[in-house]
C-alpha cells in the first residue's frame, strides 16, 4: 500500500481525532469559564459594591481651628491620602519595583506569570514574581490567605485563592483607573509599628507627610513592601538598606534617573526620624481624651436617632475641633515651664519630710485617711491585681455565688473595721456611705464561715503585696531633667507610688468669651505618667477666693452698692433667723489673722480677699439664693450633687468665702460672663463631624446667649477685676482682669484671667489635698498659678500667627453707669481716689497673708532624695464606688487667710467640724 493509499485509509480515524481534540479544547474552555465562574459566585469574594466601597479600619481624624491635623482615635493608624498627594518618585519606585509592566496590563501580567511557571519547570528561584500591584492590592483587601490542613490541602487551598485573587484584580481593573489603583495599594498596606498606609508610614518612620519624602526614602519605603518585617530599617537596618539599593537600581534601570545619582543616592543615610503614634503623644491629649468621650457621647445618641451605627476608632471620621494649634502650644509650654518651678520649689520645701505623716496639728484620723488614700491608689495597679488573682480569685468566687456580692478591697477593709470596732458599718450607713442593703450583706457575710478564708487570705495578700512593693527594681520615672521627661532609675514600686503622688498638677483652660470656643485645654503636666485629666467638668476642686466676685456681682446688681463703699474689718454675723439662711445658731466667720479694723472699700476687699467684706454683702444680700442663681445664670450647675448627696453649691451663707468645689471647664465659662457684657456663652469644642464620605452627622449649634447680669453691674466687676489685676498690667499687651484663690492649707491655687478676647482659667494643686506647699508665701494662687497664665499670654500676644488684637477694651455701656466707680473725693480724702488700685512696681513682693499677688520665689533645683519612682499604673486619681471619706482639709478657704466653719442649718445634728474624725 503506498503512502499515499495509507494516508487516504487513515483520514476518517484522523477526523475522529481531531474532532476529540476540538471537543477536548472546547470542554476545556468551558471547564475553565465554568470554574472561573463558580468562583466569581464564591460568598467570601467581594461584590461590585463591596469593590466600589471597600470596608476598611480608618483612623478618625482631629482637625484644629485652623484646619491641621492634631491627633487621630485609630484601631490601625491608617489615613487615606489621594494621588495628587504622592510625590512622582514614589509612583515611579512602586511601578519599577513591583510591577514595571502595570501600565501595560487589565491585573494580570502573563509575561511575569510565564516566566514565572518557567522558573517552576526548571527548578529555578530567581525568575521573579508573577503578582501585580492589582493583585496584590485584592490580596490586601479581600484575600483570607490563612490555609490549613495537610499539605497537599494547604496547595490546593493557596491555587484556589489564587484564582480569587485574579478574579478580584480583573474587577478591580474594570472599575478603577491605574492611579486609584496605586492609590488604593498604598493606603492599605501595614508598614508595622501601627502605621497603616503611605501617610502614616511617613509620619512614622521620617516625620513628614508623603509628598515631603525624598527619592531614597520613597525608596527605603517601598523597599519594604516586600516585606515589611525582615526590611524594618528599626531593627535591620543593613538589610532595609540593601534593599533600597535594589529598589533604587530598578530606578536606574527604569531611566529615572542616571548611574552618578545612582551612586549618590545609595550612599545617603537612612535620616530616620521614628516616632511610633499612640494616643497619648501629640498635641493636646488630654483635650483629645475628653474629645474622644464627647465624640461617642454624640455618635450614640445619633445611631439611636438613626439607627446608624458609628465607631470613633475605625470609622474614618472627621471631628472639627475649636481648639487653636498655636494657642494650645502656648498653653503646653507655659504649664511645662511654670510648673517645673514650682516643682522645684516643693522639693526644695519637703526634703527630708514625708507629706503622708507630716501635718500642723494633725489628727491620727487624717494620717490613718492619708495612708487608706495611698492604699487605694496601690491596689489599683495591674501589680496588685495579680497578687490578687492568684490569693483571692476562688474564695471571692464562693462569696459572690453565696451573697450575691463581689467584694472589693474596701468592703473587706469595712468588715475587717467592724470586727475590732464594733458599730463602724452602723456608722457608714448613717452617713449614707453604705446602703442598707450592702450593709446587711456584710453582716451575713462575717457570719459565713467563709469569711475566715476571706481573711486569711486577705492578710496574706496584704503581707505579700507589702514585701513585692518594697523590692526595688529597674523603671523609668517622670522628671523634668531632659527633653523626653523622664529617665532610668532603680526604686521600689511602693517609693514609686508615692514619688509621683508628689508631684504637683495644673489644669488650664481658655476660650473666646464671645463664641464660647475653646482655644486650648491642658488638663495636666505630661499624658504618659499622669493621665487624670484637670479641667473637665467632673473634676472639682474647691474654689476659695474666685467665687467671691459672684458675691460682689450680686451685691452690686441687686442693691446698686458702690465699689467705693467701705466695709470696716470687723467680726460680721449672721444671726439664727435671720434673712432666708435658715441658720440653727448664729454664724461668725473667721480671718486668717486679727481683725484689723481698718475700712476696706470693694475694691480694695475684692483685692485683698477679707472675709469680713465678702461675709458683710452677704449679710446685706440677706440670703444665699440670689448668688445661687447667679452662679447658675453664669453656668456653674448649682444642684449638681457631690459625693455626699448633698448641692456641692451650698445653700449656706458659707460659699461667700467659696465653701465649693467646682471645675475648671465651669469657673473658666463662668469668669467669660465678664468678659462678655454679662452674657454666658457655654464654652464648646466641637464645630462639626463628618463621616469618611464627607457628609455632616453632627453640628455644633450656636450656644444659646443666657443674659447673667446688666451691663452696667458687669461692667462694675470688670472695672474691680481690673484693679485686682493691676499688678500684672504692666506685663501684657492686652487689657487684663482677674482673681487669685487659694483654699485652706493652700491646696488649691487659683488663677482666672480675663481679657476682651480670651479668659483662661489655671489650677495648680496636688492630686491628694495633702500634696501642698507648708508655707502661705509659697502656696499661694498668686505664686503657683497666675504665672502660668502670664506666660501663656505673653507668648500668645508674640505670636503673630495668631494675630490677637491687644488694642481692644472690655465693653463699657454708654451714658451714666448709675453706680459710682470713680472714688475720688468720695471721703472728703483725694488719697481714697486710688482706693482698690496696686500700683505694685515689677519686682516688689507682694505677698501676704491677706494680699492674693507675689512675685516668684527662685529656689535651685534640688529634688528630695527619696529614693521614688513611677507607679505601674498611670497616676489617676479615682473615685470609689462608694463615697467613703470626704476630702481632707475640706473647709473653704481662700488666699492663704479664709477660715470657713460652715453654719448649721435646719435638719442638722450641730456644726460638724471637718475633720474626718469618722472617716474610715
Amino acid at each position: 500500500m503506498t503512502n499515499k493509499e495509507y494516508r487516504e485509509s487513515r483520514k476518517p480515524q484522523y477526523k475522529k481525532w481531531i474532532r476529540l481534540m476540538w471537543l477536548m479544547w472546547l470542554l476545556g474552555v468551558l471547564g475553565v469559564l465554568g470554574f472561573f465562574f463558580i468562583l466569581s459566585q464564591s460568598k467570601d469574594l467581594p461584590s461590585t459594591k463591596e469593590l466600589q466601597n471597600p470596608k476598611n479600619n480608618l483612623a478618625t481624624e482631629v482637625i484644629a481651628a485652623d484646619g491641621s491635623v492634631i491627633g487621630r482615635y485609630f484601631v490601625e493608624n491608617r489615613v487615606k491620602i489621594g494621588y495628587e498627594d504622592l510625590p512622582n518618585h514614589l509612583v515611579d519606585a512602586l511601578i519599577a519595583t513591583e510591577d514595571k509592566r502595570f501600565y501595560d496590563h487589565a491585573g494580570i501580567d502573563l509575561e511575569a506569570l510565564g516566566r514565572v511557571v518557567k522558573g517552576l519547570a526548571l527548578g529555578t528561584t530567581d525568575q521573579g514574581g508573577g503578582s501585580t500591584i492589582t493583585q496584590q492590592l485584592a490580596k490586601q483587601q479581600y484575600s483570607n490567605r490563612s490555609f490549613s490542613g495537610s499539605k497537599i490541602s494547604r496547595i490546593f487551598q493557596l491555587g484556589i485563592t489564587k484564582f480569587k485573587e485574579w478574579i478580584t484584580a480583573y474587577q478591580l481593573e474594570k472599575r478603577y483607573t491605574k492611579e486609584e489603583i496605586i492609590t488604593m495599594y498604598l493606603n492599605e498596606f501595614d508598614f508595622l509599628y501601627g502605621a497603616v498606609g503611605i501617610k502614616s508610614a511617613a509620619e512614622t518612620y521620617f516625620g513628614k507627610e508623603p509628598n515631603e519624602l525624598e527619592i531614597q526614602e520613597s525608596a527605603l519605603l517601598v523597599g519594604m513592601l516586600k516585606n515589611p518585617s525582615l526590611y524594618n530599617p528599626k531593627r535591620f537596618p543593613d538589610k532595609a538598606k540593601l534593599r533600597r539599593e535594589v529598589v533604587l537600581k530598578l530606578m536606574m534601570e527604569q531611566e529615572h534617573f542616571d548611574r552618578a545619582k545612582y551612586d549618590q543616592l545609595r550612599q545617603t543615610e537612612f535620616g530616620l526620624n521614628f516616632s511610633r503614634k499612640s494616643h497619648s503623644e501629640g498635641m493636646a491629649p488630654y483635650f483629645r481624651e475628653e474629645l474622644r468621650k464627647e465624640v461617642k457621647r454624640i455618635l450614640r445618641e445619633e445611631s439611636e436617632r438613626t439607627g446608624r451605627e458609628y465607631n470613633v476608632h475605625t470609622d474614618g471620621l472627621k471631628i472639627f475641633t475649636t481648639v487653636d494649634p498655636n494657642m494650645q502650644k502656648h498653653a503646653e509650654i507655659a504649664v511645662m515651664k511654670i510648673m517645673e518651678k514650682n516643682q522645684k520649689k516643693f522639693w526644695k520645701e519637703w526634703k527630708g519630710k514625708d507629706p503622708w505623716t507630716w501635718g500642723d496639728k494633725v489628727t491620727p484620723q487624717e494620717l490613718e485617711l492619708r495612708e487608706e488614700s495611698f492604699m487605694r491608689i496601690l491596689r489599683e495597679t495591674d501589680r496588685y491585681a495579680l497578687y490578687r488573682e492568684k490569693y483571692m480569685t476562688d474564695v471571692l468566687a464562693v462569696i459572690q455565688k453565696e451573697h450575691d456580692l463581689l467584694l472589693r478591697d474596701y468592703d473587706i477593709e469595712r468588715m475587717l473595721k467592724e470586727e475590732t470596732d464594733k458599730g463602724f458599718i452602723a456608722k457608714l450607713k448613717k452617713r449614707n456611705l453604705v446602703s442598707k442593703e450592702k450593709a446587711g450583706k456584710y453582716r451575713k457575710i462575717m457570719r459565713d464561715d467563709a469569711w475566715r478564708t476571706v481573711r486569711g487570705e486577705y492578710n496574706a495578700l496584704q503581707e505579700f503585696a507589702d514585701k513585692e512593693f518594697k523590692k526595688k527594681t529597674k523603671m523609668k520615672i517622670f522628671s523634668y531633667e531632659n527633653e523626653k521627661l523622664e529617665k532610668d532609675t532603680i526604686m521600689s514600686p511602693w517609693d514609686s507610688l508615692r514619688y509621683i503622688r508628689m508631684h504637683l498638677q495644673a489644669g488650664a483652660m481658655s476660650m473666646d468669651p464671645l463664641t464660647g470656643a475653646i482655644k486650648a485645654w491642658v488638663g495636666g503636666v505630661n499624658h504618659k505618667y499622669f493621665k487624670f485629666d484637670h479641667v473637665n467638668l467632673n473634676v472639682e476642686r474647691q474654689v476659695g477666693s474666685t467665687f467671691k466676685p459672684f458675691v460682689y456681682a450680686t451685691a452690686i446688681e441687686q442693691m446698686g452698692i458702690s465699689p467705693c463703699y467701705k466695709v470696716a474689718d470687723i467680726p460680721y454675723t449672721i444671726h439664727k433667723g435671720e434673712g432666708c439662711f435658715d441658720l440653727l445658731q448664729d454664724w461668725t466667720p473667721k480671718n486668717f489673722g486679727e481683725y484689723t479694723g481698718e475700712e476696706f472699700s470693694l475694691y480694695k476687699g475684692l483685692e485683698k480677699s477679707k472675709n469680713t467684706v465678702s461675709a458683710y454683702l452677704m449679710k446685706q444680700i440677706g440670703c444665699y439664693k440670689p448668688v445661687r442663681h447667679l452662679a447658675e445664670r453664669m453656668g456653674i450647675e448649682v444642684n449638681k450633687k457631690n459625693v455626699y448627696g448633698e448641692p456641692r453649691v451650698p445653700m449656706q451663707p458659707s460659699i461667700c468665702l467659696g465653701a465649693t468645689d467646682l471645675s475648671v471647664f465651669e469657673m473658666t465659662g463662668a469668669y467669660a460672663t465678664f468678659a462678655n457684657q454679662g452674657i454666658h456663652k457655654p464654652p464648646y469644642f466641637i464645630e462639626r463631624i463628618e463621616d469618611r464620605n464627607g457628609t455632616v452627622i453632627y453640628q455644633e449649634l450656636s450656644p444659646p446667649m443666657d443674659p447673667a447680669l446688666s451691663p452696667d453691674a458687669n461692667y462694675v466687676m470688670i472695672d474691680m477685676l481690673k484693679r485686682v489685676a493691676k499688678p500684672i498690667q504692666w506685663q501684657m499687651k492686652s487689657m487684663v482682669a482677674g482673681k487669685t484663690g487659694t483654699t485652706n492649707l493652700h491646696a488649691d491655687a487659683w488663677f482666672m484671667g480675663l481679657t476682651p478676647k480670651l479668659v483662661t482659667g489655671v489650677w495648680v494643686g496636688g492630686d491628694d489635698r495633702w500634696i501642698r506647699f507648708r508655707s502661705p508665701d509659697l502656696g499661694q494662687g498668686g505664686i503657683l498659678a497666675r504665672p502660668i497664665f502670664v506666660e501663656y499670654m505673653k507668648g500668645v500676644e508674640k505670636d503673630t500667627s495668631i494675630a490677637l488684637d491687644t488694642e481692644v477694651e472690655f465693653f463699657k455701656p454708654p451714658g451714666e453707669l448709675g453706680i459710682r466707680i470713680d472714688c475720688r473725693g468720695i471721703y472728703g480724702n483725694p488719697a481714697d481716689g486710688e482706693e482698690g488700685l496696686t500700683d505694685t512696681p515689677p519686682g516688689t513682693n507682694t505677698a501676704s497673708g491677706d494680699g492674693e499677688f507675689g512675685d516668684e520665689f527662685d529656689f535651685d533645683e534640688e529634688e528630695p532624695d527619696l529614693g521614688f519612682d513611677t507607679p505601674d499604673e498611670p497616676d489617676q486619681p479615682t473615685q470609689p464606688e462608694e463615697p467613703e471619706t470626704p476630702a481632707p482639709n475640706g473647709g473653704n478657704d481662700n488666699s492663704g487667710s479664709d477660715i470657713v466653719t460652715p453654719p448649721p442649718r435646719p435638719g442638722d445634728a450641730g456644726v460638724e467640724n471637718d475633720d474626718d474624725s469618722e472617716d474610715f
